[in-house]
C-alpha cells in the first residue's frame, strides 16, 4: 500500500460523502473514482469513517509487528490513554495480559508520555512571554498547519508527542527493543514513519480487535487487576484492598484524550495565560485564522482534530459502530471512564534532555495553480451556471460553493459530473425533451388521478391548446379513468390493448402502467383511428368479395350442371342410336 489510506475501487459508488467531510478537500475524483492526495491529506481519517460503502482502507502493520516477535527481540507497547474507553471494564493490567498473549513483552501507558509532554508545556508557559502556544500532541492538526497555515508554525508547540516520549523512554529503559503503538489514531502511523527511531510501529485499537479475534482471544475473558471502573474513584485508601490502583494515586495524564484534557492535566495556577480548548478541524482551522491575524494573543491552545478528541478517533472500535458506516457516536459514558480512570497527581516519571525532546516542524505546502475570473466562468458555464442565481452553493459535490468547485475542476480535483443538480437538471431535461418529441402520446398521472405531466402528442390526440387546462386535474375531465381503475386495482399493467374513445370518435392502442415506487401511473397511448378504419374497409371489401365470389360460383355450378345434363341426355341418346345400327347389321 502506498499511501496510509487507500480507496477500494470497486467499493466507490460516487456519493461523494468523502469529500463533503473532507476539512482539507484532499480528495481527487477521476475516472468516477475516489484518490487522495496525499500531499494535500493531513490523515484525520473522516472519509475513511463516513465512507457508507466501506471503500477506504488503512495501512495495516499487524504482519509486521507479528514478524519482528517471532524474531525473539522484546517488543513492548505504548498503549494510548483513550484505551480506558475503547475497552470497557478493562485497565492497563488487564490489557497487558492480553497483549502479552500476543506475544509482546510488556505494555504501559501512553499516558507516562504524556507527563512528559505536559510538564514541558508548563516550562513554556514561563519562558513564552505570552506568545500562542499550540499543543502539537494530535499529528492531524500538526499537519494541518505545516501544510496550510504555516505562518501558525511559530506557534507550535515544538515538543515531542506524548507517544513518541513514551516510546523513547521504553527505549531506554529496555535497549535494543522495539516499540509499537496502538490507538485510535491512523495519522499517528505517518508520524511514526516521519520521525523514525523512536516508534516503530503503529496500530490502531481496530487492528488489535481483528488480531485478537484471528487468535480466538475474548477481552471478556480477562479481567482488570487494578481499578474498579464500575465505582467511582476517590482519593483515600481506604478502599485499598478493593482498588489497588488507589494505593497509586497517580496519573493525570490519562485526562489526554477528552477535550479539554490537556489543560487539565497541567498546572496553570498563577500563569496569566487564557486556556482554549479546541476540538474538530473544522473549529482548529478558524483558531488558526484567528492566530495568523492576531485575534488570538496569551492564550494555551489545547487543539485535537477529532470531534471528541481522542476518544472520538477514526480507528476507535466498539459497539456504537453503525451498519452503514465507521461513525461513532462519543457518549458520555466515553469521558467517563477517561475521567474515572484518571487520577489527581502527576505519573513520578523522570522527564528527558530538553534536546531530546524537540521536535522539527517542517512547511510541508505545496502550490496549486488557481484559475482566472474567465476560467472560472467558463467551468461554471459548463455545469449549467451562466448566471449568480443558478449557483446554488448546495455542497452536493462535497464544495461549499459553485466556484470552489470550479478551481477544484480546474485543478484537475474535480469533475463536472460531480455538481448533481446539473446532473439532476440535465437528465430532467433530457427525458422532457425525449417524452415531449415522442410521437405516442403521453399522460403521467398521481395516485389520485390527477394529471401530473402531459406531451404534446397527447394534447394533439385530446384536443386540448395549452396543458395548463389539464395539468393538476382529474383525468376523468378528458378521459374515462375506468383502465386506470383497473390497472390499480388488479395490479395488472396493459399492454398494448385496443380501446374505442367515444368522446373522441378515435380507436387508440394504449399501455398502462402502474409505477408503486414512485406512485404513479403512466398512460401511452397512439392514435390508430386511421389504420384502424383502413383495417375495417379492408374487412368490408374482403366481405363483399367474398359475396360476390359466392355469387359468381353458384352461378357457374348451375351453368356446369346445365351443361352437364345436356351432355348426359345427348350421350344416352346415341348410345342406343349405335347399339341398334350394331344389331342391324349382325342381324344382315
Amino acid at each position: 500500500m502506498d499511501y496510509y489510506i487507500q480507496l477500494k475501487k470497486a467499493n466507490c459508488k460516487n456519493c461523494y460523502k468523502c469529500i463533503r467531510h473532507c476539512p482539507v478537500k484532499s480528495i481527487r475524483f477521476a475516472d468516477h473514482q475516489a484518490h487522495i492526495v496525499k500531499e494535500k491529506c493531513i490523515l484525520c481519517g473522516q472519509c475513511y469513517v463516513v465512507c457508507p460503502q466501506n471503500a477506504k482502507q488503512i495501512k495495516n502493520d499487524v504482519e509486521k509487528v507479528k514478524e519482528i516477535i517471532a524474531m525473539g527481540k522484546p517488543v513492548f507497547v505504548s498503549l494510548a490513554p483513550s484505551f480506558i474507553a475503547n475497552f470497557k471494564g478493562l485497565d492497563i493490567y488487564g490489557l497487558e495480559s492480553i497483549l502479552m498473549k500476543l506475544g509482546f513483552a510488556g505494555a504501559s501507558e501512553t499516558a507516562l508520555g504524556a507527563t512528559i509532554v505536559k510538564k514541558e508545556y508548563e516550562m513554556m508557559l514561563k519562558e513564552n512571554e505570552g506568545k500562542p502556544i499550540i499543543s502539537s500532541c494530535c499529528h492531524s492538526v500538526n499537519t494541518l498547519i505545516q501544510k496550510y497555515y504555516p505562518e501558525a508554525l511559530p506557534y507550535l508547540a515544538k515538543i515531542l508527542s506524548p507517544m513518541q516520549a513514551h516510546c523513547m523512554t521504553l527505549k531506554e529503559e529496555h535497549p535494543d527493543c522495539h516499540t509499537v503503538f496502538i490507538g485510535p489514531c491512523i495519522s499517528k502511523k505517518e508520524e511514526a514513519d516521519q520521525y523514525p527511531g523512536l516508534v516503530d510501529y503503529v496500530l490502531t485499537f481496530q487492528e488489535l480487535y481483528e488480531w485478537l479475534d484471528e487468535e480466538g482471544i475474548s477481552i471478556s475473558d480477562y479481567k482488570s487487576t487494578g481499578n474498579n471502573l464500575n465505582d467511582s474513584i476517590t482519593d483515600d485508601n481506604s478502599n485499598k484492598d478493593n482498588n489497588l490502583e488507589i494505593e497509586n494515586p497517580r496519573g493525570r495524564a490519562r485526562l489526554f484524550p477528552m477535550p479539554g484534557g490537556i489543560i487539565r492535566s497541567m498546572i496553570t495556577e498563577g500563569s496569566d495565560y487564557d486556556f482554549i480548548s479546541i476540538d474538530g478541524t473544522d473549529n482548529c482551522i478558524q483558531a488558526l485564522k484567528d492566530i495568523i491575524d492576531g485575534k488570538l494573543t496569551n492564550c494555551f491552545i489545547e487543539m485535537s482534530a477529532c470531534s471528541g478528541s481522542c476518544v472520538g478517533g477514526p480507528a476507535m472500535y466498539n459497539e456504537h459502530y453503525n451498519s452503514y458506516c465507521r461513525e461513532r457516536r462519543t457518549l458520555v459514558s466515553d469521558y467517563i471512564a477517561v475521567n474515572r480512570y484518571a487520577r489527581n497527581l502527576d505519573f513520578n516519571i523522570s522527564s528527558l534532555p530538553k534536546d531530546k525532546l524537540r521536535k522539527h516542524f517542517p512547511y510541508l505546502g505545496s502550490s496549486n495553480p488557481m484559475p482566472g475570473s474567465s476560467a472560472i466562468a467558463e467551468i461554471l458555464h459548463k455545469m449549467g451556471k451562466s448566471t449568480p442565481e443558478q449557483e446554488l452553493n448546495c455542497g452536493s459535490c462535497g464544495y461549499n460553493t459553485c466556484r470552489e468547485k470550479a478551481i477544484a475542476v480546474f485543478q484537475g480535483k474535480a469533475d463536472l459530473t460531480m455538481c448533481l443538480p446539473f446532473l439532476k437538471e440535465k437528465a430532467e431535461n433530457f427525458s422532457d425533451n425525449i417524452i415531449y418529441n415522442m410521437t405516442s402520446g403521453v399522460i403521467v398521472l398521481n395516485e389520485d388521478l390527477e394529471v401530473q405531466q402531459i406531451n404534446r402528442a397527447a394534447k394533439q390526440i385530446l384536443n386540448i391548446k395549452h396543458k395548463s387546462y389539464i395539468l393538476g386535474a382529474p383525468v376523468v375531465r378528458i378521459l374515462n379513468p375506468s383502465s386506470f381503475m383497473e390497472v390499480i386495482t388488479t395490479g395488472k399493467n396493459i399492454h398494448d390493448r385496443l380501446t374505442y374513445w367515444v368522446e373522441y370518435n378515435k380507436y387508440i392502442e394504449e399501455t398502462i402502467i402502474y409505477d408503486r415506487t414512485y406512485h404513479i401511473i403512466i398512460c401511452i397511448f397512439r392514435d390508430i383511428t386511421d389504420e384502424e378504419m383502413a383495417r375495417i374497409k379492408k374487412e368490408e371489401i374482403s366481405l363483399q368479395t367474398m359475396e360476390i365470389t359466392d355469387k359468381v360460383i353458384e352461378k357457374q355450378m348451375r351453368v356446369v350442371q346445365e351443361i352437364a345434363s345436356l351432355l348426359g341426355e345427348t350421350a344416352a341418346e346415341t348410345k342406343i342410336a349405335l347399339t341398334h345400327l350394331k344389331e342391324t347389321l349382325k342381324n344382315e
